[in-house]
Formats: structure tokens, sequence, C-alpha cells
């Protein structure tokens, strides 16, 4: 007898766990949790895009982790949990394209950026480009090359430009664009290279000369779902969303281009 209620026991507790799984399936939508990995210069318009997907979407919530694009880059190779990766150049996404890590037929290159050289009040005087080879200027700010996209398209237009001989000892190298623009914003170094969209987020720095574009590699933004993902289509449905004019609209207020988009009406 006393067996016979011990199995009774563990039938009905056994019935209680499906029953609690069941519930717990059919009462309610399974949270969706996205980790979405983006270049640190995307970080104003992305959270703002953010915040809006969440109010139309409450079963999601969007995780935002910025950094330079070649830091995440190697997050993501090393195993990092990530869901979307929006790096700040096509190289990185090809990079990890290439180890087999990007869902296939996700990735849209999706924003366009330009290279600006930009000055603190304390360099005011500094005009052109060739400005940067003056023995008045001891500082200029630059992104990693090697890891910072921005870095990387400031040494070739420097190059092309063929200042980068002249100024290599000037250069202080920066994690990401971020702090670029800190130090030039705050007068701690006499000049930076940031994208266009960065120097329209501050106001106490001055842009003084536009990279020409065929002085660089061009400024591409590509997004793309990540075979880690473990909500791929909830993730396809984010990459969706930010090619909506909605989500375009704000891009283009922070000074981004849509990739091959002459206006928001196409």
């Amino acid at each position: 007898m006393g067996r016979y209620n011990k199995n009774i026991n563990n039938l009905f507790l056994l019935i209680i766990i499906v029953m609690s799984l069941l519930f717990g399936t059919v009462s309610g939508k399974q949270k969706v949790q996205l980790m979405i990995s983006a270049a640190a210069s995307l970080q104003v318009p992305l959270e703002t895009i953010a915040a809006l997907y969440q109010q139309d979407n409450p079963d999601v919530k969007l995780l935002l982790n910025f950094g330079s694009s070649g830091s995440l880059r190697q997050q993501i190779e090393q195993g990092a949990q990530v869901d979307i990766f929006f790096p700040a150049a096509a190289k990185d996404m090809d990079l990890v394209a290439e180890k087999q890590l990007v869902l296939s037929g996700t990735r849209k290159d999706l924003l366009r950026n330009s290279l600006v050289l930009i000055v603190s009040e304390q360099g005011e005087w500094i005009k052109t480009f060739s400005d940067l080879s003056s023995k008045r200027l001891s500082q200029i700010a630059v992104g990693h090359p090697e890891s910072v996209p921005a870095g990387r398209y400031a040494r070739e237009a420097l190059t092309y430009l063929k200042l980068w001989t002249e100024v290599e000892g000037k250069l202080i190298f920066a994690k990401d664009v971020k702090q670029v623009l800190t130090w030039v914003a705050t007068g701690n170094v006499d000049a930076g290279f940031v994208y266009h969209t960065d120097a329209k987020s501050v106001d106490n720095v001055k842009v003084v000369a536009t990279a020409p574009e065929k002085s660089h590699t061009s400024i591409i933004y590509p997004v793309a779902v990540l075979k880690s993902s473990l909500f791929p289509e909830e993730a396809g449905r984010f990459i969706k969303y930010l090619t909506s004019t909605k989500a375009n609209k704000v891009f283009v207020e922070h000074g981004f281009l849509i990739n091959n988009q002459k206006s928001l009406k196409e």
C-alpha cells in the first residue's frame, strides 16, 4: 500500500510539472532577448530606434552592446552570445562571414557615413588637412587602425593625401570614435578624425574638412543575424525594422546616409 501511494504521488508530481510547463508555454509569449553588438558611432540613433521598436514589440527586449567594430568582432569570434552584428565597416562583417558565423541571407549593407577632421577651440587655426603637418600642432586623435574602422579610414586618407609619414608621430590612438570625440571636445588634443555623424552630436567641436570619398574605403555599415542567435526569426524582424522608413528617418536625422537610397520615399 505504501509503495502504491508513493507511485501515485510520483505520478501526481510528474503531472504537475508537465502541466506547469504546458501552462507556461500557452499562457503567454516567451520573452525574447536580442543581443546587438553595434559600432560605437551608432549608439545615439540605435538607442532611439530600439526604444521605438520595443514600444511596438513589448515581448522583445533589445540588449545593446557598443564598442569598436574590431573589438566586437573579436568577441563574436571568441564565442560571445550575439544575435545581431552591426559594425562600421564591411571588412569586419566579411571576416565574421569567412568564419561561417553569419546566418545566410540576412546581411544588409544598410548605412553610409563620411570621415571628417574636427578641431577643439584651441585648434581653430587648423583649416585644412595640410595644416596637420604644422609644428604648431602636437597631437591628433584617431581610432586605433587595427580595431577601429574610423582609424583605418583615417590612415588611408592621410596616406592618400601624402601626410601619413609627416603626422604619424603626432597620432594618439583611441579605443573608439567616441573617445576621439571626447579628447577633442575637452581640448586634450588639437584635432581628430571621426565620422560626420559623431561630429553632429557635440557642440564644442568644429568640422574643418571632409576626407574625399576616393581617399579611403567606402564607409559602409552592414548588419546581419549571426548563427549563434537563439532567436533568428525575431532578429531578422528587427533588421527588417532597421530598413523601415521610421527607422531610416532616425538615422538620417543623426547624419547617416541610407545606402543605395536617394530618399526615404524610395
